[in-house]
């Protein structure tokens, strides 16, 4: 499985595995990445400044991703680790360490000092590998995300 900025080609599959994703995770449809307008359009989304989206793909199909986008409404220095969600062929492979790894990366290059991250209560691993790689629980919300059902939030120190 290879790891890859997105392409334009991607956005349609992308956003089938995402929501996939959701749905089994039992994700509301409602203050969630689900009713995020840009999830049908993440090429065009993340082409701007200081962010980037990175798909896991092999063969030509998408098993997922995860981006990184100056935080909404927040400070000029902090950046938020969004959608990062995997098909299930995807997880227990070290794809996902990997991939933080990557977006980490690109956004020390982007000058951010603080990552973010919201996630939901029942995502236990997805909590487990963001604690191994440094992020730590927060005691509220951070920007303005639109997400208000996901009541995790975590931080990671970029300096």
């Amino acid at each position: 499985m290879l790891i890859r900025p997105i392409e334009l080609k991607d956005n349609q599959q992308l956003a089938l595995a995402i929501r996939t994703v959701l749905i089994e995770m039992g994700v509301p449809k409602i203050g969630t990445a689900y009713e995020d307008k840009e999830l049908d359009e993440m090429y065009e989304s993340y082409n701007t400044q200081r962010s980037q989206y990175f798909i896991i793909e092999k063969g030509g199909v998408i098993f997922g991703g995860a981006g990184i986008a100056p935080l909404k409404e927040g400070a000029p220095n902090v950046c938020e680790l969004q959608k990062m969600y995997f098909l299930p062929d995807a997880r227990g492979i070290g794809k996902g360490k990997e991939m933080i790894f990557k977006c980490l990366t690109f956004a020390k290059e982007q000058k951010f000092d603080l990552c973010y991250i919201e996630t939901m209560p029942n995502m236990l691993d997805a909590q487990s590998l963001y604690k191994k790689v440094g992020f730590e629980y927060i005691e509220h919300s951070m920007g303005n995300t639109g997400h208000s059902s996901c009541p995790v939030w975590m931080t990671k120190s970029l300096k």
